[in-house]
């Protein structure tokens, strides 16, 4: 159940940076795994700030979408469309 529970987090969080950063579309699978490593990154970058948004879904998804901005922003810069 927790993995589902990760997932559906990774999947929103995902998608709620791609809908905030407008960069080209990764696709559900695309937005799981951004959303997945965006949770690692916004957790780890917020940390280092001193941030705490919450705890619980919302606070997740939150953190989740702030590491996705910030992994789409870094994709974007590497792969940028000519």
């Amino acid at each position: 159940m927790e993995l589902i529970v990760t997932l559906v987090i990774g999947a929103v969080a995902g998608w709620l940076g791609s809908v905030i950063y407008k960069g080209s579309g990764l696709g559900i699978i695309g937005n799981v795994i951004v959303g997945i490593v965006g949770s690692f990154v916004g957790s780890w970058l917020l940390g280092k700030l001193g941030v705490s948004i919450g705890s619980g879904w919302i606070g997740a998804i939150l953190t989740g979408a702030i590491g996705a901005i910030v992994i789409l922003f870094l994709l974007n810069l590497i792969f940028k469309k000519r």
